[in-house]
């Protein structure tokens, strides 16, 4: 495990150059304990499509290294899903959060959360939701120390999902 300052990382938008080094991130916690990701998600695709939307952040240490990132995702099947808040609209999903396994552990998941609400509430949204696997512990407890609501839950892609969802 690497030991990082969280004052010495830079959140930013991703660019195209950062597709490979995000890719390998994806691919690096694959299998990993809690992981619902596989070899095909997320994928290329997935990049490319967070990248066109200009929706793919990255968290980077003070030597330009991605270790950790997070997409705005637009995913009309979550955004049907009939939990979400009314009153809290516009609202969108935070989506794809990954952090390099030897940076794991360190507070830099919610880290990223953190600037994802914040750039969710630069765009205009009232909240922010996202699905989190029912045995995802390590995702649980970091969502429950942002003071997140499970407003939800819902069966998709094979898995059991908690409804995650947070007024901005």
């Amino acid at each position: 495990m690497k030991d990082i300052k969280h004052n010495l990382l830079k959140f930013e938008r991703a660019g195209e150059k950062d597709k490979n080094e995000i890719l390998s991130l994806y691919r690096s916690v694959v299998g990993s304990e809690f992981c619902t990701w596989t070899e095909d998600y997320p994928c290329e695709t997935d990049i490319e499509g967070d990248l066109s939307r200009d929706d793919l952040f990255c968290l980077r240490s003070p030597e330009g290294e991605i270790v950790g990132v997070i997409s705005i995702d637009q995913d009309e099947t979550v955004e049907k899903l009939p939990c979400w808040s009314r009153g809290l609209q516009p609202s969108a999903e935070l989506s794809r959060l990954g952090v390099k396994p030897e940076y794991q552990n360190q507070g830099i998941a919610r880290l990223l959360l953190q600037y994802g609400m914040e750039e969710l509430r630069h765009q205009g949204k009232k909240s922010v939701h996202f699905l989190v696997c029912k045995t995802n512990r390590k995702a649980i407890r970091s969502y429950d120390k942002l003071h997140f609501d499970v407003v939800g839950e819902c069966r998709m892609y094979g898995e059991d999902w908690w409804c995650y969802e947070k007024k901005l």
